[in-house]
């Protein structure tokens, strides 16, 4: 039986920024190299996640990519709507990465 750890359980920070008038940027940032390593090569965290996390069309995914430097995930959206602009509810981007943080990591196999 395989069991799982949420994210939020093993990434230093998870957070969502805006990166201008018309896109939202994530990030997921370890602070172990082995945890990073884990993770990515899980395959939990791809493109094909993010677009069903957050419902978008794999159009509206501007970048998505393991970044080994900063042992980071990272990912960047389209905007629904200009920021700032009629209905706007997050103007910083800020509050958006709560669909990411019980994302299930499988845990490693017992050696």
């Amino acid at each position: 039986m395989s069991t799982t750890t949420p994210l939020k359980d093993l990434a230093q920070v998870i957070r969502s920024k805006n990166a201008g008038p018309f896109e939202v940027t994530f990030d997921v940032m370890f602070s172990e190299p082995a945890v990073y390593a884990r993770v990515r090569d899980s395959g939990a965290l791809s493109r094909e996640r993010v677009s069903a996390l957050y419902r978008v069309p794999d159009e509206d995914i501007t970048c998505c990519m393991f970044f080994e430097p900063a042992l980071a995930f990272k990912f960047t959206l389209i905007r629904r709507g200009e920021q700032g602009g009629v209905g706007e509810r997050d103007t910083f981007g800020a509050q958006q990465h709560a669909p990411l943080l019980d994302v299930p990591i499988p845990d490693e196999a017992a050696e």
